[in-house]
């Protein structure tokens, strides 16, 4: 019996860069995916998840099948897949999964579970030999392909990574960044706001979709190919929403490495700083806080909630996708007994909770 452990992520910076090969910075945190498997013979897999309705599948079966998209099954099928395309080895096994990851708070569990699944691989059939990014653009693939849902390669690359990572996706520069908050004394959290993700598949696909058709008209497939300059020099109508979300691709992503150097100078005032011009950007430029779709405003009552209790204190945003999901802040370690009180008055019991990054110093502790 193997045992195996995968974190779930949070994003630091770079909201909606990575699927335009942009830069971000994100980090690995204490919850994730646990599992117990066995290897077995006969090229079939049996998965068994919490939450979800156990199923098998065969190792010859690798086609992708549009009734699966959203599934577990489809993920597995998709690791698979992925892993035979790179000639690498595959093999059946028993697995049970369990899970310490909130649904809904968009700490990344669907790429959790694709790291999962690759590094079973890895370890039962490929003597545990491959490489970290490998198994991240296996998972991404995985996700893309199989699962149905258009992403970056930022979240599987920090779920197989497990650290705080700074990522040129354009060049693939990657880089371990410290990121010890507590000894900035300052405290980092999640608060999940209650809004349903269900239906929000086309709002979230217009993102890239619209960033897609900017870099068209420079003749280019995503925005990081673009030249900033090139695209501030020319005269755009901000009422426009592609150019405005193509204003927030090219501000964020000047913006990633700048927090990184704060991260790393312990600098946590001008890190809050630019976490706050990171927020703004994504709630005016990018429009990922309320959708037409859904008119769900709990997201939007969240990051309010927080401009009132943490303006001039702290710093807090939109974490990951948007339109529903958590509000992600960082404040003065003072302020958080009052702020998560506050949170949970509005948004249940529970709702906020501090997020600790791997590698970090706990608090009063050295690194680990």
């Amino acid at each position: 019996m193997e045992k195996f452990f995968v974190p779930g992520r949070t994003e630091l910076a770079g909201n909606h860069t990575d699927h335009q090969n942009g830069r971000v910075l994100a980090g690995a945190i204490d919850l994730g995916l646990r599992a117990k498997v066995s290897a077995v013979p006969g090229g079939v897999i049996s998965v068994r998840a919490a939450g979800q309705e156990p199923f098998e599948l065969r190792t010859n079966q690798l086609a992708v099948r549009p009734l699966e998209f959203g599934t577990p099954r489809a993920m597995t099928r998709g690791v698979l897949a992925a892993f035979a395309d790179m000639g690498l080895q595959i093999g059946g096994f028993d697995a049970t999964v369990t899970s310490t990851l909130p649904v809904g708070a968009g700490l990344s569990s669907s790429a959790a579970f694709a790291v999962l699944i690759a590094r079973i691989l890895s370890r039962l059939y490929n003597q545990d030999q491959v490489d970290p990014v490998v198994l991240a653009k296996a998972a991404h693939a995985a996700e893309n392909k199989h699962f149905g849902k258009p992403s970056g390669l930022m979240s599987q690359l920090v779920c197989a990574l497990g650290k705080t990572v700074y990522i040129d996706l354009k060049t693939m520069e990657i880089e371990p960044v410290p990121a010890d908050f507590a000894a900035m004394g300052l405290t980092l959290c999640l608060t999940e706001t209650g809004g349903s993700h269900a239906g929000l598949d086309t709002s979230y696909a217009r993102i890239p979709a619209d960033m897609v058709y900017v870099a068209n008209l420079f003749d280019k497939g995503v925005l990081a190919d673009v030249d900033p300059a090139a695209f501030r020099a020319k005269g755009w109508d901000p009422a426009n929403r592609p150019v405005r979300r193509a204003m927030h691709f090219f501000d964020e992503n000047e913006r990633v490495p700048q927090m990184r150097d704060a991260l790393k100078a312990g600098d946590g005032k001008t890190y809050m700083r630019l976490m706050n011009e990171s927020g703004r950007s994504s709630e005016k430029l990018l429009n990922n806080i309320v959708t037409s779709v859904t008119g769900d405003t709990k997201l939007a009552s969240g990051l309010d909630l927080s401009r009132k209790l943490l303006e001039g204190k702290g710093a807090w945003r939109v974490h990951g996708g948007g339109f529903a999901g958590c509000v992600q802040a960082l404040m003065p370690s003072e302020l958080f007994p009052a702020y998560k009180q506050a949170m949970e008055e509005s948004f249940g019991e529970g709702s906020c909770r501090e997020i600790s990054l791997l590698g970090a110093a706990p608090r009063g502790g050295a690194l680990r």
